[in-house]
């Protein structure tokens, strides 16, 4: 079991290319992953925003298999800590004080800006951007990392993609750094 752990804020659960990644890595313990129900809700209302073709049922089943498979994942009995906490936008303690709950070792967001890093500090926790993170992930085991990309590529049906448009796709939800860093293995993704 992995001793690494990281909450993982919405905004790297939604664009699902980023969170069937982090899924795969976690579910072949490369770090211990935790998330709360409030973050699932955040998430989830991010993608009936932004796709209202996408059912309701389709999102709460993702959801309960991300529950149900990553060991230990569900953070909760955090919520007293929130009004201890003082961040730029208010709306965000709940993420701090699922990882303060959690013992996250990190926060993996895109929102960098809204997790002050003498903020984290305090409590011990580092702030990452998603590419930062994966990128140390394949730094750390790069067998794994890959192994875990490319099943995650070849899961794809509707419509499945080959490699260099799987790594475009993952550049274009800002994983730069972790792309580069794939390309090395081209051949076995």
């Amino acid at each position: 079991m992995a001793s690494f752990t990281a909450l993982l804020d919405a905004c790297v659960l939604y664009p699902a290319p980023i969170r069937d990644v982090l899924m795969e890595l976690a579910l072949r313990d490369l770090f211990q992953a935790r998330w709360s129900r409030s973050i699932h809700d955040e998430w989830m209302r991010s993608v009936l925003k932004d796709r209202p073709d996408i059912a309701l049922s389709r999102l709460e089943r993702t959801r309960n298999l991300m529950d149900e498979h990553a060991r230990d994942a569900l953070v909760t009995d955090y919520e007293h800590l929130i009004p201890c906490l003082t961040l730029p936008d208010p709306d965000d303690r709940h993420v701090l004080a699922a990882a303060i709950r959690g013992r996250a070792d990190v926060i993996v967001t895109s929102n960098l800006k809204d997790f002050p890093v003498e903020t984290a500090e305090k409590f011990a926790i580092e702030i990452q951007h998603p590419d930062d993170f994966l990128t140390q992930l394949m730094n750390w085991s790069p067998g794994t990392a890959v192994s875990a990309v490319r099943e995650v590529r070849v899961r794809l049906k509707n419509p499945p993609k080959t490699v260099d448009e799987y790594l475009e796709c993952l550049e274009g939800v800002s994983l730069i750094q972790f792309v580069t860093s794939l390309r090395e293995y081209k051949g076995v993704l």
